[in-house]
């Protein structure tokens, strides 16, 4: 299991368009990866679960992995987030 800790620092948070990004590239990954938000877990696959966390600008986010690639998952999602989703 691989995980980091992430603040959400664009403007519409995981909302839309950024949340489509981020569901979309870690479905690129084999491994299981879900996203904590106030100790509950939400599938990082998911975008209805993404859009149901209701994550905007200065949330704390942990995003974990467990699988063959966990180490990669976790650091591409927290560039994405980390570079604001290209905003």
């Amino acid at each position: 299991m691989y995980e980091l800790e992430v603040e959400l620092k664009n403007e519409a948070g995981l909302h839309a368009r950024p949340a489509n990004l981020f569901v979309k590239k870690a479905s690129k990954f084999s491994s299981d990866i879900k996203v904590i938000k106030d100790g509950k877990e939400y599938i990082a696959k998911s975008i209805m679960g993404i859009l149901s966390m209701g994550a905007g600008k200065g949330t704390k986010i942990k995003i974990v992995a467990q699988g063959e690639d966990e180490k990669q998952a976790v650091e591409s999602l927290k560039e994405l987030v980390d570079g604001n989703f290209g905003e």
